[in-house]
């Protein structure tokens, strides 16, 4: 095989087509902002060897605190080529969870936009081993501009020879314990994940105006815009503003995009739109990943533009596992089947493979190459995430006779909501911070939009303050601010106690039973 590297698969392309248009970047105001290849190319080296002259080498790892915009793929694009470790980070991320990846890292530079640096700011006396922080948008005070590291490049940069189990990215995903768990990835990932995702569902083409809606921080950022999009010559549009359904379809329309790759509410909320069929969309494909998708979407979206959305499945720590490839049949409500090649199955506790119509683990085989290479500083964790040969994913599902996969539910207390993975851990350490609260829970409640919403049951130290007017909000507001607003429960119901096994742990799972009883109740 050799050394893979996706930096020089890019820059192959890049002299080939320097003027082929690499990203199309489009802002709330309609201002248009546009990059080729030619000039990716470029940029990146710059930057890169840059980099390189200011003092980070091989191997570092760098956080990156960037919005949706160009700057993201110069910035990965840059680091990769560097031989650099990246920490995708949302720019939703609050201080503590910022300090918590420097640390477990051992984390030395950071890439950040100028509006993220306060974060930033207020752990840097934590963190004495961060020696480099960059701002990207503007100066500021404290900070090197990235701007003025890219003046000391060249055109020209070497990429260093990287061994493919070197780190490339190590993206953190919430845990249902302790701390959200570092996922390593190796050089040669980018390869393995173009050969399934990129090129058997998400399969972006040269010709293509590809969106795909994940924003950077976020491992699916890094699966769809940019590695299989880019990684397959194709142009990658970029919108920097807030998902409105209208608006997103507005531009579709507009831009002709061809490959659209958004998450279930997404899709659920274009679906309910009155005037929908309005829409002159240049659609060639379209999917969905990040929690199951529903009939009534795809059915709608089949009727009025007669395209098929084509679910996915498929988590941090490997690639798209399952999915309803290009010309496959659609059985709404599967996830579709394994790519070609590929063994995932339903395994028992035990890892043994479970026949068609048996409920079990999904589970992939530790043979797949797009698998992490585990999880950091944590043997343990790694260990418990495999049952003899195979990786247990910690969803579960079966298997029909014809081997398609339907999605069963989570096998722990992980919450998926709107395509955001949380911890109730994460949410629970924010709420009992608050000095009114006793004790809390946090579960997954359904929801019609979001799939599921964070619902916390809250045990006051003053029962009586449940009556307080503004209680519910002060809370909310609390969540949002000790971590990332994403994760602040939605629901918040106030209780005497919580439930508990005979040695004190929380009974998530009864509270589960009944969010799923009400919704039950209601139909």
């Amino acid at each position: 095989m050799g050394n893979y590297h996706f930096g020089r698969e890019v820059d192959h392309y890049a002299t080939q087509y320097p003027d082929k248009l690499a990203i199309l970047c489009v802002a709330p105001d309609g201002t248009e902002h546009r990059m080729t290849y030619g000039q990716l190319r470029k940029q990146t080296n710059r930057l890169a060897s840059g980099l390189a002259r200011v003092g980070l080498k091989p191997h570092d790892r760098v956080l990156v605190l960037l919005p949706r915009g160009i700057e993201p793929y110069v910035v990965y694009l840059a680091l990769l080529k560097l031989g650099a470790t990246i920490l995708p980070g949302s720019e939703m991320l609050r201080a503590g969870d910022i300090q918590y990846r420097v640390q477990h890292a051992n984390t030395t530079a950071v890439i950040a936009h100028a509006t993220l640096t306060e974060s930033v700011n207020a752990i840097r006396e934590a963190c004495p081993q961060l020696s480099h922080l960059f701002s990207v948008g503007s100066p500021v005070d404290g900070w090197t501009d990235l701007a003025s590291v890219m003046d000391l490049g060249s055109d020209a940069h070497e990429i260093p020879d990287m061994q493919e189990d070197d780190l490339a990215f190590l993206s953190y995903t919430s845990g249902t314990t302790g701390g959200p768990k570092g996922v390593m990835h190796t050089y040669r990932w980018p390869r393995e994940h173009l050969a399934v995702a990129g090129t058997h569902w998400f399969d972006a083409k040269p010709s293509d105006i590809a969106w795909a809606t994940a924003g950077p921080g976020w491992a699916k950022w890094v699966w769809s815009p940019f590695v299989a999009t880019i990684g397959n010559g194709a142009t990658a549009f970029v919108y920097q503003g807030r998902f409105q359904p209208d608006v997103y379809l507005q531009l579709m329309e507009k831009y002709q995009v061809t490959l659209l790759c958004a998450t279930p509410t997404e899709y659920r909320m274009m679906a309910k739109l009155d005037n929908l069929g309005q829409y002159q969309l240049s659609l060639r494909s379209a999917c969905s990943a990040g929690e199951p998708l529903n009939r009534e979407v795809i059915d709608t979206f089949r009727r009025e533009f007669g395209i098929t959305v084509r679910d996915g499945y498929g988590q941090t720590e490997n690639s798209l596992l399952v999915g309803t490839l290009q010309d496959m049949e659609v059985r709404p409500g599967s996830m579709g089947k394994p790519f070609p090649g590929m063994r995932v199955s339903i395994v028992d506790d035990d890892g043994n493979e479970l026949p068609a119509g048996e409920i079990g683990h999904i589970a992939v085989h530790k043979s797949f190459p797009a698998l992490f290479k585990g999880y950091l500083n944590d043997e343990e964790r790694t260990k418990r995430a495999f049952r003899g040969d195979w990786y247990i994913t910690g969803d579960q599902g079966r298997m029909d006779e014809d081997g398609y996969f339907w999605f069963e539910g989570r096998a722990d207390d992980i919450i998926i909501s709107a395509g955001y993975t949380i911890g109730p851990f994460e949410v629970e350490d924010a709420l009992v911070k608050h000095p009114k609260v006793a004790e809390c829970a946090v579960v997954a409640s359904p929801d019609a939009e979001r799939g599921h919403i964070v619902k916390a049951y809250v045990v006051l130290r003053k029962p009586e303050d449940a009556n307080q007017p503004g209680i519910v909000e002060a809370l909310q507001e609390h969540v949002k601010q000790v971590t990332a607003p994403y994760k602040y429960p939605r629901a918040i119901e106030f209780v005497d106690s919580l439930p508990k096994t005979t040695s004190g742990k929380i009974r998530r799972i009864e509270l589960r039973q009944r969010e799923r009883a009400k919704l039950e109740s209601a139909k």
